[in-house]
């Protein structure tokens, strides 16, 4: 597969300057000045290429890889080839992940339409009484609305909407098409294409002649260093805050309902849904299409599995799953039960008609 030109080839950093880098351990001290300038998986990786195993599952493709590195577990340099350098690693993912982002920075922010990124459009619309810090990058389209405050290296894309007295830190990225209402964001926020931040959220009460609106007239409180995927919703809140913790990472297509409290460092996978005014805790895994009530608490270091349906509250630290979702091993001794019973009442009914 030919390299992508979408995100050119890195000028090329040397294995020893990875190693130091990162912390981890060059096998072989001879081969500390092999240049390395992307990432590939183990399959496609050729030279200038860096890849990376955690489990001997990938034997058969090591034998065909071309890669000019590999990071791995210590346990695991016996499989790879003699002639492919090693990096010895506790934490292979992770370094794997951020030798990505040292190659390809740009890839790590919604891309950006125009090639001077602190340029302000002539084409942009902005308030005159809204402010901008030095470097400030607005590109064709965007709205900044009056009493907008946005901070120094940050950058609106083409098309975005900042409404009145929205405030952005610095170093943040606010995606083409995205629209920031109602809210403060703190520094290094990373808002994707066509996320919408802000808007009301949904709240009726039933009257006579219908149901009537419940105004939300609170706020969206973004804190440092989140990323908010493309086309995710996170409504205002009806009097007090929504608020996202420092270091959350949510992922595309997510609907945050309105009073919802997000902990630190959690991460929030496709197409979940978390129903008004519950609060997650710290460091909180939700995996995609879970759907979460509203007005219960998830405690620190919860793990929710994909596609479940979390109707009560879950204490810190516990593992989840199913519908309605249950303790984890709850959830997967019920379902080897029905497996069980279902394989043999088929059993029993191939046998029947054989008969």
């Amino acid at each position: 597969m030919e390299h992508t030109r979408f995100f050119p080839l890195h000028g090329g950093v040397s294995l020893g300057q990875l190693a130091e880098h990162l912390g981890a351990e060059l096998a072989d001290a001879a081969s500390s000045e092999v240049a390395i300038k992307s990432i590939a998986p183990v399959y496609r990786a050729g030279e200038g290429d860096i890849c990376y195993i955690l489990s001997r599952k990938n034997r058969a493709e090591l034998e065909t890889c071309k890669a000019s590195a590999i990071i791995c577990l210590p346990a695991l340099k016996s499989f790879i080839p003699a002639h492919i350098p090693v990096l010895l690693s506790k934490k292979p993912h992770t370094d794997f992940a951020i030798v990505g982002c040292l190659l390809h920075p740009e890839a790590t922010q919604p891309v950006a339409f125009t090639s001077s990124p602190a340029v302000i459009s002539p084409t942009a619309v902005i308030d005159p009484a809204a402010r901008l810090e030095a470097n400030v990058g607005v590109e064709p389209g965007a709205v900044i609305g009056a009493g907008a405050e946005i901070g120094e290296g940050t950058r609106v894309g083409a098309n975005a909407l900042i409404g009145p007295g929205v405030k952005i830190g610095r170093n943040c990225n606010i995606g083409g098409g995205a629209s920031v209402l109602c809210a403060y964001l703190g520094n290094g926020v990373i808002v994707h294409n066509g996320a919408r931040i802000g808007q009301d959220g949904f709240g009726y009460a039933p009257g006579p002649r219908g149901m009537v609106k419940i105004v939300q007239i609170g706020r969206v409180i973004i804190q440092d260093n989140v990323e908010i995927g493309a086309n995710t919703t996170i409504d205002r809140g009806t009097m007090d805050d929504t608020v996202i913790g420092e270091g959350t990472k949510i992922d595309n297509q997510v609907q945050i309902g309105h009073n919802v409290r997000i902990g630190r460092h959690c991460a929030i996978v496709s197409q979940v849904g978390i129903a008004g005014s519950t609060v997650i805790g710290d460091g909180v895994q939700i995996g995609g299409q879970a759907g979460l009530n509203g007005h219960i608490h998830i405690g620190d270091g919860v793990q929710i599995g994909a596609k479940s349906g979390v109707m009560n509250s879950i204490p810190a630290g516990e593992r989840y799953a199913g519908l309605p979702a249950r303790p984890l091993w709850d959830f997967l001794r019920e379902s080897a039960e029905i497996a069980k019973r279902s394989g043999a009442r088929e059993k029993k009914d191939g046998s029947a008609e054989h008969d």
